[in-house]
């Protein structure tokens, strides 16, 4: 049993379904190992034990009557940014701190719909803030592979709770490259749905047009199965599409002989560690020797995508942000009998320095006399970069970057230095700019810590992506490579 919590969804699913294993035993051996290693990783903000043994019990009954899905019975940690009935979510905020939804999110709504066992809730950076896991108002999350490192962000907590063993899979939220990164950063498969693919309600909201939802999980398969379970048209989301359900792991397995894969020489930045290039330029051969025919290509707004997204994701983080005045719910300063001090006052002490930054600096670029200087400029950036990968997907079916610049860094290492920690999703923020499905898979090692591989599509391209990267991942071993936590 001891083994039990390393299993792949589909190894547990199959064990389950066959009744070799129970979600009883599958859900205490993550218990077991949370109990274990959770002091030394703090992956998560809230453990829900007993709802998680209720929920295995009930997946059991299930299971004992010849029905569940994929998912039943199946361990995952939530990030502490979507909606959880009864559960406290925090967004690893004071703001939020003691907030108790009365509803869950449509994503964590369809998980438990289908049986899914929640053991508890994910750490990040302050509402989904941050590329280090460092900027939660709780604790930090450490890297499985180097404890001393940070499992990057800002879905950290998603990611080093599965490299750590601590549960089967989790579910993230990625705005510039948070669940991408930590994926790429811990050594496990982190997925980027198109903007609108899954409903974004319940997710607390950091930038709007940004925002979505993602898994993060040990194989390529795993991935698909979760988005199956999360995809799909949702009348409480505005911006969610109408989209058909497909099934995303029908088409795994199959090769990727005539696939037309680019390499983008931008997404190769000065300062990219040596072994990083290294990986990624072998993943890329390894493609090509599993039948796909490589080509460099260019996409020369990307290097305009990091300001574009520092003045887009801060003005909507400005405007999201507003509601927290103290007044309605969350943290409330009440030391005073003046009402504009009191929203001044909660504001100060219920958001951390990174999310007061950002809020500047997003009030500033929608201000009188700079909007049009700023705002409308990085919108008009925005259709440039959209249009550059529009043209190049005409050309190539998918396209081949490293995921970060760096491997895991050091706690502390940059937290000095915002334009520095800014500067490490420059491979992951485009994606999201141009909305677009992104696969982070791992492709190896530098001096020891993971790296990641990034795959970009065209819009809906999800299916494509995780073939690419199941093909990839059963012709190369890092899928077996386990954190020895």
């Amino acid at each position: 049993m001891a083994e039990l919590n390393w299993l792949s969804i589909q190894d547990a699913h199959a064990q389950l379904k066959s009744r070799q294993i129970s979600s009883l035993e599958l859900t205490q051996a993550c218990l077991k190992q949370i109990d274990a290693v959770e002091g030394r990783v703090q992956s998560f903000l809230t453990l829900t034990p007993e709802i998680a043994l209720a929920q295995a019990a009930d997946a059991d009954k299930l299971l004992a009557a010849g029905q569940g899905g994929p998912l039943t019975g199946v361990p995952v940690q939530i990030k502490d940014v979507m909606s959880t009935k009864g559960v406290p979510t925090t967004c690893a905020s004071r703001m939020l701190e003691n907030y108790v939804p009365v509803y869950n999110a449509t994503a964590v709504e369809r998980l438990m719909s289908q049986g899914a066992v929640m053991l508890g809730k994910g750490n990040m950076d302050e509402f989904a803030m941050g590329s280090s896991c460092e900027n939660s108002a709780f604790h930090p999350t450490m890297n499985p592979w180097d404890l001393e490192r940070v499992p990057g962000g800002s879905s950290g907590g998603a990611a080093a709770s599965v490299a750590a063993g601590e549960t089967i899979f989790s579910l993230g939220s990625d705005t510039g490259g948070s669940v991408r990164q930590p994926a790429a950063l811990c050594g496990v498969v982190g997925l980027k749905p198109t903007y609108g693919l899954v409903s974004r309600y319940g997710l607390i909201a950091f930038a709007s047009s940004l925002d979505q939802i993602g898994p993060v999980t040990r194989t390529v398969a795993d991935s698909a199965v979760v988005l199956n379970a999360i995809a799909g048209h949702d009348p409480k989301d505005s911006t969610s599409l109408p989209q058909e359900p497909k099934d995303y792991t029908a088409r795994l397995g199959q090769d990727i002989k005539g696939l037309r894969l680019g390499v983008p020489e931008e997404y190769f930045v000065d300062g990219m560690e040596p072994g990083i290039r290294k990986a990624v330029e072998q993943a890329v051969s390894d493609l090509e020797g599993l039948g796909a025919s490589v080509r460099p290509v260019s996409l020369p707004t990307t290097k305009y995508a990091l300001a574009c997204y520092y003045i887009i994701a801060p003005s909507e983080c400005s405007a999201n942000l507003a509601r927290y005045d103290g007044v309605k719910y969350g943290y409330s300063y009440q030391d005073t009998d003046d009402l504009w001090e009191a929203m001044e006052k909660t504001r100060e002490y219920g958001f951390g320095p990174e999310v007061t930054r950002r809020v500047m600096l997003g009030t500033y670029a929608l201000s009188s006399g700079y909007y049009d200087a700023y705002y409308l400029k990085a919108q008009q950036a925005r259709t440039l970069i959209k249009q550059d990968f529009d043209r190049v997907f005409q050309d190539v079916d998918a396209l081949v970057t490293p995921t970060s610049p760096v491997t895991a860094f050091k706690l502390g290492e940059m937290t000095g230095d915002p334009v520095q920690m800014y500067l490490i999703d420059v491979c992951t923020l485009p994606v999201n700019i141009a909305g677009l499905p992104g696969l982070s898979v791992p492709c190896g090692f530098s001096d020891g810590l993971p790296v990641g591989m990034q795959l970009i599509g065209p819009h809906f391209s999800e299916e494509l992506l995780l073939r690419i990267g199941h093909a990839y991942e059963s012709a190369n071993q890092w899928v077996a490579a386990r954190a020895k936590i």
